[in-house]
């Protein structure tokens, strides 16, 4: 949908034009992570600005607004407004006249995408830089809102993602190159909108280089200035679906994982769905009959289970009926394939043959599944395909972003403000007045009631002004960002 983007808000955002006090001149308000709903999570990872500064800020605002003739803005803008709210605003001179400006006069300091927010510690600040304009600083808030906590959450959660199964490989010996794919976004279609797939299929490519989300790969070569010919941001495998296996019947399901592995895909990696009828069946009796076949292939074959519970099915289940299902598909595949040990003594199942699961995992059935298989004595070389059932499963409260001003300037005066309502239990308290954060022993730490020397001085710093986009980011530097992190967290083993 293309609309005048002073549209794109809620209805209570137009008439506060008209409430600040008389002579307000300035409104200076910041994005902030409040609280994590994750017990061990209490930093959110900082991604998606620059998305939002190209796409909405000098996109979507000159396209559909500064670049608009004047009166069909104005007559668009007062139809909605007056056949809706029920009653004409006071008058419409403030948005003619930013269009006259034909820029939005506005400041946005930020921190370095993919830096890990403290809760409380501001990731953005915005600030009107001509006083007429004062109240298009919280007019952005919808939108800004409404576009950057996807990117965040997902990005936190991907990398939480990542030092989790760092942490296990390490302890088991696994190949450092395994890791980057072990986490692989099955997430696109399960996700609200087109546009929340993408902005979250890029948050989860700054921790891994797995994803069926094509379209995240497009939006980070035109927002985050990488070029898939020079770098890797993102790869896939041929896979099958349950349509391709039933179509070859169920009595002829052998024959069908034999063709895909002979004939469609003589060599590479290759992922079959195995779970249309019975698993186990595939396991004990298909397997055995193709391991020459698996064996002689220049590549692997990546055995899908796609139903039932994912630890008891990776792993096992010593309650359950029959043999196959005490045991699990790593342990199954290890007795027909059979491996080698790394030298942290786990067993690593032969090159040729792998398992992937990617049905409602989340973070703690991830870790359920790498205890579990290390309690057998296997290293944890299950590859987790991460849905919408991590990564849709969240609100803008999941980090608790909320934008808030925190100081005004009312006819030449400065004013520290700050929010701290009686009935809360101190989560919506905001800072106040003018901020600072400083990067502290690794940690951001946030200094408010500052002065505006104080302020200039901050790790926010400016990346939009006045129409135009001042700093940019890599996806490259910033994976680098998140890197570090991981280093530190596996003594150096893994990047």
């Amino acid at each position: 949908m293309k609309t005048n983007p002073f549209l794109l808000t809620d209805y209570y955002k137009v008439g506060h034009v008209f409430q600040y006090p008389a002579k307000t001149e300035l409104v200076y308000s910041n994005l902030t992570p409040r609280s994590s709903r994750f017990k061990d999570i209490d930093e959110m990872v900082f991604f998606g600005m620059q998305y939002f500064v190209k796409e909405y800020l000098l996109n979507y605002f000159n396209e559909n607004f500064f670049d608009q003739p004047r009166e069909k803005i104005i007559r668009e803008y007062k139809r909605r407004i007056g056949t809706s709210l029920g009653a004409d605003l006071p008058t419409y001179e403030h948005i003619e006249r930013l269009h006259d400006l034909g820029y939005l006069p506005i400041e946005i300091k930020a921190l370095p995408e993919g830096s890990k927010v403290p809760m409380k510690v501001p990731c953005i600040t915005i600030v009107n830089t001509k006083a007429e304009f004062y109240w298009v600083t919280n007019f952005l808030e919808t939108l800004l809102s409404a576009i950057i906590w996807q990117p965040c959450t997902s990005a936190t959660i991907a990398h939480a993602y990542r030092k989790l199964l760092n942490k296990y490989a390490v302890e088991t010996g696994m190949p450092e190159e395994f890791v980057q794919w072990q986490g692989h976004d099955f997430s696109f279609r399960g996700m609200s909108s087109l546009e929340t797939a993408i902005l979250s299929g890029m948050g989860h490519l700054l921790s891994f280089t797995g994803t069926d989300t094509i379209p995240a790969i497009d939006a980070l070569e035109q927002y985050y200035n990488a070029d898939a010919d020079k770098e890797l941001i993102g790869g896939s495998v041929a896979a099958t679906e349950h349509s391709v296996m039933c179509s070859g019947s169920k009595g002829g399901e052998l024959e069908t994982f034999h063709r895909l592995i002979t004939e469609v895909y003589p060599n590479g990696i290759v992922s079959i769905v195995s779970d249309t009828w019975d698993l186990w069946k595939v396991c004990t009796e298909y397997l055995p009959a193709l391991k020459a076949t698996i064996l002689q292939r220049e590549g692997k074959v990546v055995i899908r289970p796609d139903s039932g519970d994912p630890v008891k099915i990776i792993c096992g289940d010593p309650d359950a009926m029959g043999i196959a299902a005490q045991k699990g598909v790593v342990e199954l595949l290890w007795d027909v394939f059979g491996g080698t040990t790394t030298a942290q003594g786990y067993k690593l199942l032969d090159p040729h043959i792998g398992a992937i699961y990617g049905d409602s995992i989340n973070l703690d059935r991830a870790a359920q599944i790498c205890d579990g298989l290390m309690e057998k004595g296997f290293a944890t070389q299950v590859v987790f395909g991460i849905g919408s059932f991590t990564y849709q499963y969240n609100t803008r409260d999941t980090f608790g972003t909320a934008m808030k001003a925190t100081y005004v300037v009312i006819d030449g005066e400065g004013r520290e403000i700050f929010k701290n309502p009686i009935t809360d239990d101190g989560t919506k308290k905001s800072a106040t007045g003018l901020l600072n954060v400083q990067k502290e022993n690794g940690r951001f730490v946030l200094y408010d009631q500052v002065s505006w020397e104080e302020e200039a001085t901050s790790e926010l710093k400016t990346v939009f002004k006045d129409g135009k986009i001042l700093k940019e980011f890599t996806l490259a530097e910033i994976r680098a960002t998140l890197a570090e992190e991981i280093l530190e967290t596996s003594s150096g083993s893994l990047v």
